[in-house]
This record gives structure tokens, sequence and C-alpha cells, in this order.
């Protein structure tokens, strides 16, 4: 009997050992896609435009060395055509005449230039003060989600407000009972 005690005691140093070797967790991952292999991303391969053959060759534009191409993918033009959303606003700099308003409300207490990395930064302050304990490691569960709770927007509880001013929201599902 106490052998078989002294086996499974064993057996569980040994997978707890094991599982010590896995990550690095020095630093905190965030929660994102991202090929982390040697093999090919299948999100970096984007598929041609079909050849099209103009009625006339005056319509094709002059070659511009370095330029786009009449076939080359644009997957982010793509996308805004595909939502409705006029795909040339993609080429103008600046703010579009219909939103000064919008730019102008929301950068009057300033605009930071390294809000990624001030964020990114912010986010790594705080995931270290949370680090996820070993019990949890093990069983799978994550800290993300309770660590940034108090920051995260219910979106019924706004719904609700919204609808109880007045706001129409045509788009918004029912209220779960």
């Amino acid at each position: 009997m106490r052998r078989a005690y002294s086996g499974i005691v064993i057996v569980m140093v040994a997978v707890l050992a094991l599982s010590a070797c896995g990550k690095n967790r020095k630093t905190p991952q965030l929660m994102t896609f991202r090929n982390s292999g040697s093999g090919p991303d299948e999100f970096a391969i984007l598929p041609t435009k079909p050849l099209q053959a103009p009625e006339f060759s005056e319509a094709l534009p002059p070659p511009t060395p370095g330029g786009t191409n009449l076939t080359d993918p644009t997957p982010k033009a793509d996308a805004v055509a595909a939502l409705g959303g006029r795909p040339e606003q993609l080429q103008r700099t600046g703010v579009v005449e219909g939103d000064v308003a919008l730019v102008s409300h929301t950068t009057r207490y300033g605009v930071a230039s390294d809000i990624r990395t001030a964020l990114a930064a912010d986010d790594e302050n705080v995931r270290r003060g949370n680090r996820e304990q070993f019990l949890r490691r093990i069983f799978g569960a994550n800290l993300y989600y309770r660590t940034y709770k108090e920051q995260t927007l219910d979106e019924f509880e706004e719904l609700e407000r919204f609808r109880n001013l007045g706001v129409r929201t045509p788009s918004a599902p029912p209220l779960p009972e």
C-alpha cells in the first residue's frame, strides 16, 4: 500500500516538474492570435483580384514604378465597401468634413502620440500585479476578465440606459429575460 502512495507521489511530482518547464511567464502575453511557429501564416496570404481587360487602352492608369496595380489586393477597402462605407475615403489625409466636430470633441483634452505604447505598459503593470496563481494555471482558469471586470462595459445595462433616455436602438436585440 505504501509503495502505491509513493508511486502516485512520484508521478505527481514528475507531472508538476514538467509543467513548470512550459512557457516563460515573466512577460504576460495578451490574448491575441498570432503565428508562433516557423510555418507559413495563413492570414498573411491575400488572393489577387481577377485580371480584367479594359474596353479602351486609354482607360488604363499610367504605370508607376513601385506603385499599386489594379489587381493588387485591397483588404481594407474591400471591407469598407462590404460594410457599406466609401473606400475612397481611405486615401484621404486629414479629417473628413462630417467628422470635424467629432474629432474636435474627442481631442479636447489633447492627444497622446504614444497611446499604444502607454496602454501596453499599463496593461503589463496591471497584469503583473494580478498574477495567476498556481492552481488556476493548472486548471486553465483565466484572470484576464476578472482583472478588467471594473473597466468592462455591461452592454445590456447601457442599452437599458439609452432606451430610458428615449434613444432609438433599432439594431439592438431585446433584453434577456
